[in-house]
């Protein structure tokens, strides 16, 4: 058994990998940090393999997928993402690019790739690490809300061609809230209210998806949170979530 986990140097990632491996999965690790990606491979209890690769050169996902393609993968965690913050006509265009190479180009093009392999076998699992911004409209944060709600609708739909062929593959969407990651230092926010640890995440989401659930939502508080906003007036969700976002300001 055998699987892929991308961001995985790091935060939910890391602690992904860390789960699958006492569960007795072989790994394979992507992220840009060698540094941090050998620190995982130390701590593993499995045989792991490491790529230290820049998703967001988008020619690399289709490297990874040609190098990989003919091994037993059982299961792709697209964890890798980033976030930027401030205003939109503020915010650098290169970061903002980089945000949508990475949390959307890279993640459609593993997704799509591994994706065809697992339908051959009729077997696999693919997680798609959304977000709980994934719900909503974010101010401030308007790049990453749009690409994690990209993330989620499309999981949602991949879910249902997939049960219209009778496919036995997986797909769940991860829409965690304010996780204990380095998600902070890289988008340059300070989360107000106490974020769920990683290890949290990790497991919960990774027992949800062998429960084979499509939308993953750790916490009963976030849960309240996807549910409200299916209601409320976009307006106030938007002025809410500008409010939440400036108080993030360091």
């Amino acid at each position: 058994m055998k699987a892929l986990v991308t961001g995985a140097s790091s935060g939910i990632g890391r602690e992904i990998a860390l789960y699958l491996s006492e569960l007795g999965y072989e790994l394979i690790l992507v992220a840009r940090d060698d540094k941090k990606l050998r620190e995982v491979q130390d701590e593993v209890k499995t045989k792991v393999e490491i790529e230290k690769m820049d998703l967001t050169n988008k020619v690399n996902p289709w490297i990874l997928h040609e190098k990989y393609k003919n091994e037993p993968i059982e299961i792709l965690i697209n964890c890798a993402g980033v976030g930027v913050f401030g205003q939109f006509d503020e915010t650098e265009l290169e970061k903002d690019l980089e945000l949508i190479d990475l949390n959307i180009t890279a993640l459609t093009i593993l997704t799509k790739l591994f994706l065809k392999d697992m339908k051959k076998r009729n077997l696999g699992y693919i997680m798609n690490v959304s977000s709980i911004a994934g719900f909503m409209d974010g101010p401030l944060m308007a790049e990453y809300y749009a690409s994690k709600k990209y993330v989620l609708s499309l999981t949602r739909a991949i879910n249902t061609e997939l049960k219209k062929d009778d496919s036995e593959v997986v797909v769940c969407a991860l829409c965690p809230g304010p996780t204990d990651t380095n998600f902070n230092d890289v988008a340059g926010v300070e989360f107000k209210v106490k974020p769920y640890t990683s290890e949290f995440v990790a497991e919960y989401a990774v027992n949800k998806m062998f429960e084979e659930k499509l939308v993953i939502i750790p916490g009963t508080k976030m849960k309240m949170l996807a549910l409200l906003s299916k209601f409320m007036p976009g307006e106030i969700i938007r002025n809410v979530a500008y409010s939440i976002q400036r108080r993030k300001r360091r």
